[in-house]
């Protein structure tokens, strides 16, 4: 199974950018979305595939945090 995750866009060069997801700073290509430094997004297969209001992020970043400690939790 395959989902997208949020990150802070925090380099950004024509296509290409990098995006701070939890302290990993990772590439990131832009062609689908008009997104800026700063923006947040929301990241698939190596793509931001949309940006995301900042209340969206926190709620997805919490949601992820909360199934890392379940899934902690059963290991």
């Amino acid at each position: 199974m395959c989902i997208a995750v949020p990150g802070k866009l925090i380099w950004k060069n024509e296509g290409q950018g990098k995006v701070d997801i939890n302290g990993n700073i990772l590439p990131v290509q832009l062609g689908l979305v008009c997104a800026q430094v700063g923006d947040y997004v929301l990241v698939h297969a190596g793509c931001a595939i949309t940006v995301l209001p900042k209340d969206e992020h926190e709620e997805l970043d919490e949601l992820l945090r909360l199934l890392r400690e379940v899934t902690d939790e059963q290991h």
